[in-house]
Parts: C-alpha cells; sequence; structure tokens
C-alpha cells in the first residue's frame, strides 16, 4: 500500500473512532476525542504535509499542540464539575 493512501486510511479510522466516542458523555470520552484529534493532527502533518522525513519539525509542532489539547481538556474537566 502506498504511503498516502496509508495514510488517509488511517484518517479514516480516526474519524470512525471520533464518532464512535462522540455521543459518550464524560471526561474520559472527552479526553479520548482529544487524543483522536492529536492522532489526527499528527498524521496530516506527517503524511500528507511530509513532516516526517524532517528531523524535529514533527515533533516541533505536535508537542506544543499535546500540551494546548491538555490544557483544553484541563479547563473542561474544571467546568464539568
Amino acid at each position: 500500500m502506498k504511503p498516502l493512501t496509508r495514510t488517509w486510511a488511517l484518517l479514516i479510522g480516526l474519524s470512525a473512532g471520533t464518532i464512535l466516542l462522540a455521543p459518550v458523555p464524560g471526561g474520559a470520552a472527552m479526553a479520548g476525542l482529544l487524543i483522536l484529534a492529536w492522532l489526527k493532527a499528527r498524521t496530516i502533518l506527517g503524511g500528507f504535509l511530509h513532516l516526517r522525513a524532517v528531523p524535529g519539525w514533527l515533533s516541533m509542532i505536535t508537542v506544543p499542540l499535546a500540551l494546548w489539547l491538555a490544557a483544553v481538556w484541563g479547563l473542561s474537566a474544571l467546568a464539568f464539575r
């Protein structure tokens, strides 16, 4: 399978996981949705934008994104108390 086709298939699978997890209530489900969003962003950046081939760039973008998503999850966990 070609790399772009594999990336596309992975995105379809992650999107299916998002659809299945979306109706589930609670903080754990939201954490799962944010993790799926991070994985989709990483897949797009690495597969379609080819940042996987450039040393350091993929992690330079996805680590701050992970920190931002963790902050979003933490703030939402406080809001749902």
